[in-house]
């Protein structure tokens, strides 16, 4: 049962219950969920028809309406950070034939909002829209290596179980002197993590005292990359996102030389 309070909580609760596991839900499934009386679910349920954020074709099962696909035409063309990083995914992607992205971190999620990809037969798992794994992959380490310490340690704790399949360190320890190590770095490198086979390079990109929004990230068949390549790579992406961190926060971005 999730504890919320406020109509306007209880009403996003009902949206945060829709996922790519869970794309569908009964009333009786959110009942059940949230804790919600039935007069108060069914009076927030209307209110999320009405709106166009839910749809029910068979009046017994609801899946996430097409106000939704409307705001994500709005969002892709008034996001800052897709239109600012857009200009540096192709040339990315089309140097190795591998797929960039952009990544953004919020609530503790990081999501792809952006693609691009150099080939015809992507292998990455990722397109826009699907959250990413918060203990694997270099872009998750490329983000959480620039939290505060209070956040990166929370994250770690969290995430511990999911941060050792990785290799990366067998304690909490290990783990922080890694994020340490690619906080220092600037940019993260990561062998099949996320996609087996498949080789990661990811840099932060920062805003305000150096907090992470998202990141840079790219991955390509680990196969094609020799070590030079893979060390041109990484000081590429290092750049582009440092020049993406400038043009977000000209003012008060700094980012790693």
């Amino acid at each position: 049962m999730t504890s919320v309070s406020g109509s306007g909580e209880r009403i996003l609760a009902i949206l945060s219950l829709f996922s790519e596991a869970r794309p569908e839900w009964r009333p009786d499934e959110m009942k059940a969920a949230l804790g919600y009386s039935r007069p108060t679910l069914y009076r927030y349920i209307k209110t999320l028809k009405d709106a166009g954020y839910l749809v029910s074709l068979t009046q017994a099962s609801y899946t996430l309406g097409p106000k939704v696909t409307e705001l994500d035409f709005v969002m892709r063309r008034a996001d800052p950070l897709i239109s600012l990083a857009g200009e540096h995914l192709a040339p990315l992607a089309e140097r190795c034939a591998g797929s960039a992205f952009i990544l953004r971190w919020y609530g503790n999620r990081i999501l792809c909002i952006a693609s691009e990809t150099g080939t015809e037969t992507p292998r990455s798992s990722y397109p826009r829209g699907r959250p990413m794994p918060l203990g694997r992959g270099a872009g998750s380490r490329a983000i959480a290596a620039f939290l505060s310490a209070a956040e990166r340690r929370d994250l770690v704790d969290r995430h511990f179980a999911e941060f050792a399949t990785t290799g990366i360190g067998e304690t909490r320890d290990a783990v922080a002197a890694e994020l340490g190590r690619v906080r220092r770095a600037g940019v993260a490198i990561a062998h099949g993590e996320v996609t087996p086979g498949l080789v990661g390079v990811a840099a932060p990109i920062l805003t305000g005292e150096d907090s992470p929004v998202g990141a840079l990230c790219l991955s390509t068949d680990a196969a094609g990359v020799d070590d030079d390549l893979l060390a041109a790579l990484a000081s590429d992406i290092k750049r582009r996102a440092g020049a993406i961190s400038d043009r977000l926060d000209p003012v008060g971005a700094k980012h790693i030389a």
